[in-house]
């Protein structure tokens, strides 16, 4: 974390701890008060303006944790964005793709079972996956069974994220994706070319290289994990890359707008759109959660995200 998220999460311990040991002790106060029958004159009405702040603010955290555990991690957020491609020839038919990042799959179930019928609903002409899968081995099954139903809607293209060489067994195998390790492949969309760049994490192939592979005139789509490996294209090499991994900051206090649970690297390029020279960088917030390494696995005012992109032509 940078110095200020580090300053502002300190300062958000605190403050809590504060707000809950005076709410215990308020508390306690009143038992003990119940308990003798105490017949003490009625508290003043500053000390009644107090205690009730901070019964409103412990109540508050505690609905703010609940909310952050059970409610955001399984609403799902449909994002749609359109995008003038110049490399589409003038009267081309939009190419609609969608974007889905970070499943994080748990043991136990979260929103894999409702994903496919949300994107089936968008009639996709291709579906791209930016990686990270699983958090548990147990959620393996559910994981290769989304995939499949996905495949099933649209071809889909995926890359390695950084947490998906933890579980050494196939992913990907036999559901109908096809994984790009530093590659590129090409699809035929109503007669629009499109060159898809996977640029998984650690591939050992340049995503220039990959790029200058594609077809004379082909829509250029570079599919990463890392956002910022978007910037290692040379600028024009794409017209679109398609990123994940940072989970829109996975924790984002309103007004304040800088993630708590991301690390400075991370920050340039956090969620949405984003515009690198003549081309465009979309970052998708994900669909699972990451844990550990201080990070909780919640989600505050960062839902999980299906994106809906549109490629129009000029």
């Amino acid at each position: 974390m940078a110095g200020s998220q580090v300053t502002v999460v300190i300062f958000l311990v605190l403050f809590a701890a504060a707000v809950y040991i005076a709410a215990g002790l308020l508390l306690l106060r009143w038992l003990v008060g119940r308990f003798r029958q105490n017949a003490a004159a009625k508290p003043s009405r500053p000390f009644r303006a107090v205690r009730a702040a901070v019964f409103a603010l412990a109540a508050l955290g505690i609905l703010c944790l609940l909310y952050a555990r059970f409610v955001e991690p399984n609403w799902l957020a449909v994002e749609r964005v359109r995008i003038v491609a110049p490399r589409l020839p003038a009267g081309a038919r939009p190419v609609r793709l969608v974007l889905i990042s970070d499943l994080h799959v748990e043991a136990t179930p979260r929103l894999e079972e409702k994903l496919p019928d949300v994107i089936a609903r968008e009639r996709p002409d291709l579906i791209l996956y930016a990686g990270d899968s699983l958090n548990a081995a147990e959620g393996l099954p559910r994981f290769r069974r989304c995939m499949t139903r996905l495949s099933a809607i649209a071809p889909v293209f995926a890359v390695r994220g950084n947490w998906d060489g933890w579980l050494h067994v196939p992913r990907l195998e036999g559901t109908g994706v096809r994984e790009l390790k530093g590659e590129g492949a090409r699809l035929e969309v109503r007669g629009t070319t499109l060159w898809i760049a996977g640029i998984p994490v650690g591939s050992p192939v340049a995503p220039d290289r990959v790029l200058a592979a594609a077809p004379p005139g082909a829509l250029r789509i570079m599919l990463c994990h890392w956002p910022e490996d978007a910037e290692a294209a040379p600028p024009g090499a794409f017209d679109l890359c398609c990123a994940g991994h940072t989970h829109g900051g996975q924790i984002t206090l309103p007004f304040y707008g800088m993630p708590l649970a991301m690390s400075e690297a991370d920050r340039k390029y956090q969620r949405g759109l984003y515009r690198l020279g003549p081309g465009w960088l979309y970052v998708n917030r994900g669909i699972g959660m990451e844990g550990g390494r201080g990070i909780p696995r919640v989600r505050f005012g960062s839902r999980p995200e299906v994106t809906v992109i549109d490629l129009v032509p000029q």
